[in-house]
């Protein structure tokens, strides 16, 4: 009897073995499958970082390329210049090509965004302007820019260097003296005269 009530709880347990067997086998399997997808990520990740650094550096390398092939065009007309100017038959001929020159480095600087920051004549401000000293001066409105010592430029809008300037500082204005009035005081003394009407009264009592 007792051989007969065991045998389906052996039964029961021996089928519960394997469905935990079955389901460690999914497990491990899953697992298997997920640190494969991780390696493979891993060696992306790898392989994409190493690639962008490799695109960055070649970026920075066509934009240096781009910028010097820019200038390339202006340092020439400078050998020009200086070739030219050993025959040239006044200053102000050498003065002109100069300036012509350092026009087309503006207008090349402005092709990459560089604006040179306005100062003269200008509202004094701190995050485009550098304040090398004051200086009074009467005809001007206080904090206004003076002088340029060294022109200031930005890139698209970022500043790249402050330009050095000497600042109006005007002189606080005097006040004008105060006119004082004369205040009456009372004679406490006691010895003033009464008047004509105080006597009357008095003669009239």
């Amino acid at each position: 009897m007792k051989d007969k009530k065991n045998k389906p709880k052996d039964d029961t347990t021996h089928e519960e073995i394997e469905s935990l067997r079955e389901q460690l086998e999914a497990m491990q399997s899953e697992r298997d499958d997920l640190f494969g997808k991780l390696q493979r990520v891993s060696a992306d990740y790898a392989n994409f970082q190493k690639r962008t650094a490799r695109q960055v550096a070649e970026s920075i390398a066509y934009e240096k390329e781009h910028l010097i092939k820019t200038l390339l065009p202006t340092l020439d007309n400078f050998d020009h210049t200086f070739e030219k100017s050993q025959a040239a038959e006044s200053v102000e001929a050498v003065l002109a090509g100069v300036r012509i020159v350092y026009d087309q480095m503006l207008d090349t600087l402005r092709s990459h965004g560089v604006e040179i920051i306005e100062a003269m004549g200008q509202p004094f401000d701190p995050s485009r302007h550098e304040a090398m000293m004051r200086r009074e001066d009467p005809d001007h409105e206080d904090n206004i820019i003076l002088e340029e010592f060294q022109k200031g430029y930005a890139l698209n809008g970022r500043v790249v260097r402050p330009s050095k300037v000497i600042v109006n500082k005007r002189a606080c204005a005097k006040a004008p003296p105060q006119t004082e009035t004369p205040c009456e005081t009372p004679d406490d003394s006691g010895n003033h005269e009464d008047s004509a009407e105080d006597r009357r009264n008095t003669d009239t009592e």
